[in-house]
């Protein structure tokens, strides 16, 4: 199936470096093997509730949020998941990158994400069981089994991708799948997905 995912621009990447308190914005949707690392933990004192983390260790580098990306990717015709995932970055790897090569190749670097984020959604999708569980003792614990697993498989995929692009480009990321967020088809994916989607944009502020 298809997988449906907008991405961050290159601007909110450069400016990052030089602003720490740099507003954070969604873009406007638009359709859409190296060992990985040890998992990327978000700073909980930066959460708040249904607020994404702002910071995020990873290897020892604390990485800021700098875009939201919007994901939709079906299973089936009837099946698939939605939701909202954290690009974080790492502010001096941005800036080094930005005096040794320019502002221009961070161009490149958001068309390689978006192409391994949509691929990875929909690995993570597809590895997802998304049929009713008769165990769950409601519908809010079955939608957090299947955030969860849903956030378990993306985190699975993306490792190998983020560690082969951070070995060729030496910036630092992480992409992290906003659980709140997350919504499941069991009919209608396919109609979805096909339905061009309004513009939105939504502000975080550290």
């Amino acid at each position: 199936m298809k997988a449906s995912l907008n991405f961050l621009t290159v601007g909110v990447l450069i400016a990052l470096a030089a602003c720490s308190t740099q507003e954070v914005k969604r873009d406007t949707p638009a359709p859409a093997a190296v060992v990985p690392p040890p998992a990327a933990q978000p700073d909980k004192t930066s959460a708040s509730g249904q607020n994404p983390a702002m910071t995020l260790d990873k290897g020892g580098k604390k990485l800021h949020l700098v875009r939201i990306m919007d994901g939709l990717a079906c299973k089936n015709t009837a099946q698939g998941a939605q939701g909202s995932f954290l690009i974080y970055a790492y502010p001096e790897d941005i800036e080094r990158i930005k005096r040794e090569r320019g502002d221009k190749v961070f161009a490149e670097f958001s068309d390689r994400i978006q192409a391994f984020s949509a691929d990875v959604l929909q690995q993570a999708v597809n590895a997802t069981n998304l049929d009713d569980n008769p165990f769950a003792l409601g519908q809010d614990e079955a939608q957090e089994g299947l955030a969860k697993d849903l956030s378990v498989n993306f985190q699975r995929a993306v490792a190998p991708a983020i560690a082969k692009f951070t070995q060729e480009t030496t910036l630092t990321i992480d992409i992290t799948p906003f659980t709140p967020s997350l919504q499941f088809y069991r009919q209608g994916c396919q109609a979805a997905l096909s339905e061009p989607v309004a513009p939105e944009t939504s502000v975080v502020k550290p």
